[in-house]
């Protein structure tokens, strides 16, 4: 026996699928009902009484023959046999014949001609109208049940029923109605009064009120109209009361002056609010529509079984009636019967009644006319999918409401069921749209992030950096959140994984920003926001997957200064697919731009920009740059920055950028710089940087370049040092760490403006005293890492060095000097404590005064000031120089 429980399921399923039968299907399902029960009454009719009766026809031939024999041969007894039956009927052998059959006989003859006589009409219609019955049955909701089909629908009801339930559907279509009735009151303010006659003018004014309460009350609504007059769906829903609500609020609104309904439009957040929870499952509704619109839109499965159901039908029915309207004629009440038993019975032909040949002949007509009615629904419905497109839906009568006017067009099943669900009940289908209108997401979003992220919590987020710039960072949001945009004080806004970010014209509000970061984050801006970004933005970082990716609005941003790209960009044809050539014009003012991606050539569009551009900064991330010849152009170019570009020697064309002033080629494979003469004319030249590449040797042809300050070889493999370097009278930093070099020349006391010299990472043994008597300006010395056996005690005349690193060197004792030098008081020295206990007490209280022991330096003291070396504390440092390299 099954229980309620498991019964439950398949009564829930039955209610469920009528949502998606039209009248027709359930006529025709009654039609079948009918037919069904009629067959059953001819089955049992038949199995319980069906037969028929005979009786013999021509007159017994040897009748005479067999008296003579009776009396011849007194032995038998028939006579007396004969009397003794025919005694008790006497008066009716006057009636009739006498046919000489006994009862067995009777019997034996009406089934043999049962099956003789009888036609194959009379005795299997019973049984073949309940097959058809059935099979129709059947046929009525295969499509419901079909598997392909069977899973699709039931997803479809069970959204179908969630929508219906949830009070984010009830809320908007309310606030819909309130809207339109809204704009009809406003039509009829607005309308002029038609003009009464004299005697009526007084009664005019209670007239008009009248009116406007009336429209105000929400009853001229099509869609309130709608929501009372159909019956309640089986999906429950709140909508009804929700609507009454609505609508006595806007009723209330009539004492208001003709300005305030236009406030409640403009504020929709006022009307529709969902707690945390209901949210939350609303949104998980929203996503759930959208992924099986995505799926039932891809096919027409559904549709095609429901066609071919149909004709199915059809063809079934004019089978039967083809074959079943012939046989009412094969239905009589009598029939000749001509036995092939004569030796048995003595009689060959029988006059035979079917006892029930004129129940079958009724019941046969009433089969064939509910038949003929279920095949005029088959036609009507074949016909009804050939004149709509039923592959096609549109919310024709939503888009009259002023919130739901952008709910797709649907197609294939997604269609094809809202059709059958029109036939239904059309407010169900309102209710799904309001799951697939953007804007009803997008105001749940809205007042999702409105909850959540009010201004409150954004300012506690804000940030001030160490230039005194206010900062916020929003990351992995599903759109801004409305209340960032009254943040008036904000100048920097970074913004990561945002899905759906748009800037409306409240950015207008954001008067301080001027720096915008957009990690992946593809964000839209409406024209009346782009004139404000135009004017405000200066900077702009924008990391990205593909080129593709970048914004069109971008590129329109005419008062931008620096522009950062990162991400897969592609040079053919442009910084990417989406640059057109001619785009950057409009950058009229863009000074610095920085490109981080994979290029195999200096876009030409850039040379657009020559006029403004400063700064051009490449890192390629290890991808060989072969074409530079778009540099030539760029000949206001002060900053030149080309970094894992795999550049083996320096490209030549650097001798067209003759306001060169900062060259950055680090993390390349140049060998050898014999090149540098070729940049004797770049008299503007301060900053060379040559770190990580693996140069073997300094040409002498680095005296060349006078003008140079700042010169880092960091990270090479030079062994030696020209004396054309100590020509350079203006070097102020010189950053050699990380290289083979064993010996300082002596002529380093030619740099006398030397302000910071890096030698850590090398082989050096010793130091030359003209370096301490010479170069007294400088401040930082790092020569960690090296084989120093001993400090020269000329270091006392550096009086302003305020640095100095000696760690993971040969020295067994420090100078007595370093006293002297007052600028490493308070943590300039960097050795270890062993080592630093090995200087006199007073001096060791000097150089710690005011500070923890040197042991204990905080990291934030002890770290040297120069951006060329990164500082590393003893137990950490890795001797990273050529030399371990070749080992």
């Amino acid at each position: 026996m099954f229980s309620l429980s498991e019964l439950a399921p398949l009564n829930q399923h039955q209610s469920r699928s009528k949502l998606l039968k039209p009248w027709w299907e359930v006529f025709m399902d009654y039609l079948v009902v009918l037919m069904l029960m009629a067959s059953v009454l001819a089955c049992t009719e038949q199995l319980s009484r069906d037969r028929v009766v005979c009786m013999p026809l021509d007159p017994l031939v040897t009748a005479n023959t067999s008296t003579s024999g009776a009396a011849l041969n007194p032995s038998l007894k028939h006579p007396t046999h004969v009397q003794r039956n025919i005694g008790p009927n006497l008066h009716s052998t006057a009636r009739g014949r006498r046919t000489h059959l006994v009862y067995q006989q009777y019997v034996y003859i009406s089934q043999v001609c049962y099956h003789e006589a009888l036609p194959l009409c009379s005795r299997f219609f019973p049984y073949m109208a309940m097959l058809q019955s059935l099979v129709l049955v059947a046929s009525g909701s295969f499509w419901l049940h079909f598997p392909h089909t069977s899973a699709r629908i039931e997803h479809f009801l069970a959204i179908l029923a969630k929508c219906s339930e949830s009070p984010w559907t009830s809320q908007v279509l309310s606030h819909a109605a309130r809207q339109e009735s809204i704009q009809e009151m406003e039509v009829v303010e607005k309308r002029p009064p038609p003009q009464p006659p004299l005697s009526s003018t007084s009664s005019s004014p209670s007239v008009t009120r009248t009116r406007r309460t009336s429209i105000d009350s929400g009853t001229d609504s099509p869609l309130l109209k709608r929501s009372f007059a159909t019956p309640p769906s089986p999906c429950p829903s709140t909508l009804s009361c929700n609507s009454t609500l609505s609508s006595t609020s806007v009723g209330s609104q009539v004492h208001f002056p003709p300005t305030k309904p236009s406030a409640v439009v403009d504020s929709p957040r006022q009307v529709i609010s969902l707690d945390k929870s209901d949210g939350e499952q609303t949104r998980a509704l929203f996503e759930r529509v959208r992924k099986f619109r995505s799926h039932s839109e891809s096919s027409d499965v559904i549709y095609k079984v429901y066609l071919a159901q149909t004709i199915f039908k059809l063809l079934m029915v004019m089978l039967i009636l083809s074959y079943s309207i012939p046989l009412l004629s094969s239905l009589s009440f009598t029939h000749t019967c001509h036995p092939e038993e004569q030796a048995l019975v003595g009689y060959t032909t029988f006059e035979c009644i079917h006892v029930l040949s004129s129940l079958l002949r009724k019941l046969l007509v009433a089969y064939l006319t509910l038949l003929g009615l279920y095949g005029l629904l088959n036609l009507y419905t074949l016909s009804w999918i050939s004149h709509s497109s039923l592959r096609q839906y549109s919310f024709h009568s939503l888009k009259e409401l002023c919130s739901l006017r952008d709910v797709p067009d649907l197609r294939n099943d997604l269609a094809f069921l809202l059709h059958m669900l029109d036939q239904y009940d059309p407010l169900l289908a309102q209710r799904l749209s309001v799951f697939l209108s953007p804007v009803s997401e997008s105001r749940l979003l809205e007042e999702s992030l409105e909850r959540r992220w009010g201004e409150e919590k954004l300012r506690a987020m804000t940030s001030v950096d160490a230039e005194g710039c206010c900062r916020l960072q929003l990351v992995a949001l599903p759109r801004l959140p409305p209340a960032l945009f009254t943040l008036s004080q904000l100048q920097v806004l970074k913004l990561e994984l945002i899905t759906d970010a748009r800037f409306t014209a409240q950015v207008a509000n954001m008067t301080s920003l001027r720096e915008l970061h957009l990690y992946h984050c593809a964000a839209a801006v409406d024209p009346s926001a782009l004139g404000v970004l135009q004017d405000r933005l200066e900077i702009l970082h924008l990391n990205f997957t593909q080129a593709s990716e970048i914004p069109s609005w971008v590129l329109s941003l005419r008062s931008l200064h620096e522009l950062h790209l990162s991400g897969r960009l592609n040079s053919e044809g442009g910084v990417g697919r989406s640059w057109a050539l001619g785009s950057l014009r409009q950058l009229r003012h863009l000074r610095v731009l920085v490109i981080r991606g994979m290029l195999q050539r200096i876009p030409g569009e850039l040379c657009e920009v020559t006029g403004s551009l400063v700064r051009l900064d490449v890192y390629n991330e290890g991808t060989r740059l072969l074409v530079l010849t778009g540099l030539k152009r760029m000949v206001d170019l002060t900053e030149l920055l080309l970094q894992d570009c795999r550049l083996e020697r320096l490209p030549s064309a650097l001798l067209a950028l003759t306001n060169l002033r900062t060259l950055d080629l680090q993390h390349n494979n140049l060998r050898t710089l014999e090149e540098l003469l070729s940049l004797a004319h770049l008299r503007r030249l301060s900053c060379l940087r040559l770190a990580y590449n693996r140069v073997l040797a300094l040409p002498a042809s680095v005296g060349v370049l006078r003008g140079l300050e700042l010169l880092d070889l960091s990270n090479n493999q030079l062994q030696s040092l020209p004396p054309a370097l100590f020509t350079l009278r203006r070097l102020r930093r010189l950053l050699l760490a990380g290289n083979l070099l064993e010996v300082l020349p002596a002529e380093v006391k030619a740099l006398q403006l030397l302000t910071e010299l890096d030698l850590s990472g090398n082989r050096v043994e010793s130091l030359p005293p003209q370096l301490f008597s010479s170069c007294l300006e400088l401040h930082i010395l790092n020569v960690a890492n090296n084989s120093l056996g001993s400090l020269p005690r000329g270091i006392a005349a550096l009086s302003q060095l305020c640095r100095l690193d000696l760690r993971s060197n040969s020295l067994e004792e420090l100078p007595a000097e370093l006293g002297c030098c007052t600028g490493l008081h308070g943590g300039g020295l960097l050795v270890e404590d062993w080592l630093f206990l090995s200087l006199p007490p007073q001096v060791r209280d000097v150089l710690s005064r005011s500070c923890p022991a040197s042991g204990t330096y905080p990291e934030s003291r002890s770290r040297p000031e120069s951006d060329s070396f990164p500082y590393f504390s003893p137990t950490q440092w890795s001797f990273s120089s050529a030399l371990e390299s070749q080992i």
